[in-house]
């Protein structure tokens, strides 16, 4: 099996421009519970929580394809503030796409006003090469697994291209505001154990590795980080040492299993599997609850184990944050 490709440095540059003059922070229960402090409750924001669920994200977008609205910040920026006129979320995630500069970032962190911080993201190596060799969305990604097997050499250069533009992208989006960033390997469910190993693994640390770094380099703040391998269960510890403060769980896992493998210096983060928000909304509150006992109220972000589906009756999205704020309050409480 090709061994990985290094990260080469590329000279020249100097320092980024910062944006300044940013409101000041009145909600940071997010990223405290992401570096591990202690809060008084569970923070909670929802995966595609500025999307299509929303009446209201329809009226903005009209006729407009997605990669257009993409490409304007003002109009990213509105998507991005949407839920959070409507749900008490702890976090904001920008609406945006990993090809879109980070202008969006910028306007996106004025208009919040402090409210809550604002998550910069984007897609992992492996994933977006898959993307790029199927040409859209897979049930097996055959034709991007066989590139792996066929073609190591070639996807390893494929695999630290991306890598590099992922690391200046997410520095970049620090550089504009983004006060966390979460880094989706959404089709690590694809590969299995040795693969993942061999392709996206050494990448996933690096980008880890190399945006702290950079970040030093450029007097930017060091912002948690957290990785987000779907169905990646079997490599829980490894990705527990890969350099991020969050790990996050989709709904396959249970969490007690999930504690044991990454340790208690780790923040948790999900899993809430997204059908259940399809429940009424006094099971949804049940489900919460239960989902709270497992994980416990610290060193834990609660979450869906992936993204809110298209047709979710916005109603039962603020049963499930308002679920989370008023168990893990009472939990805290009596504990």
């Amino acid at each position: 099996m090709a061994a990985p490709v290094p990260r080469t440095e590329e000279q020249g540059g100097g320092k980024m421009a910062v944006p300044k003059g940013f409101p000041k922070l009145k909600n940071d229960t997010f990223l405290r519970a992401a570096r591990g402090e202690e809060t008084e409750y569970t923070p909670v924001w929802c995966m595609r929580q500025a999307g299509r669920f929303l009446p209201e994200f329809h009226e903005i977008r009209g006729s407009q394809d997605f990669f257009t609205t993409c490409r304007s910040p003002k109009l990213c920026c509105e998507l991005t503030l949407q839920p959070l006129r409507r749900f008490p979320l702890d976090a904001a995630i920008i609406f945006s796409d990993i090809l879109v500069v980070p202008q969006a970032i910028t306007l996106t962190r004025h208009s919040l006003e402090g409210k809550v911080p604002l998550i910069g993201f984007s897609g992992a190596p492996w994933t977006l090469m898959s993307y790029m060799i199927e040409g859209g969305g897979s049930t097996t990604m055959a034709k991007a697994k066989s590139w792996l097997y066929r073609h190591p050499e070639a996807s390893h250069r494929l695999l630290r291209l991306l890598a590099d533009v992922i690391i200046d992208y997410l520095v970049g989006q620090v550089a504009a505001g983004a006060q966390a960033l979460q880094l989706f390997e959404s089709h690590a469910g694809h590969l299995g154990p040795q693969l993942f190993q061999d392709f996206a693994l050494p990448y996933i640390r690096d980008i880890a590795q190399a945006v702290k770094s950079k970040l030093k380099e450029e007097a930017l703040p060091l912002v948690p980080m957290i990785i987000f391998a779907k169905d990646a269960h079997y490599a829980l510890r490894d990705l527990a040492h890969a350099g991020y403060e969050v790990v996050g769980l989709d709904w396959t896992i249970r969490p007690q299993e999930a504690r044991a493998q990454v340790g208690k210096d780790v923040t948790l983060q999900g899993n809430l599997d997204p059908c259940a928000l399809y429940a009424p909304k006094e099971k949804i509150g049940e489900l919460v609850k239960k989902m709270l006992e497992s994980f416990g109220t610290q060193r834990y972000i609660a979450n869906l184990g992936h993204g809110i589906y298209p047709d979710m009756n916005p109603e039962h999205v603020g049963a499930f944050v308002e679920a989370v704020h008023a168990h893990s309050r009472h939990i805290n409480k009596h504990s």
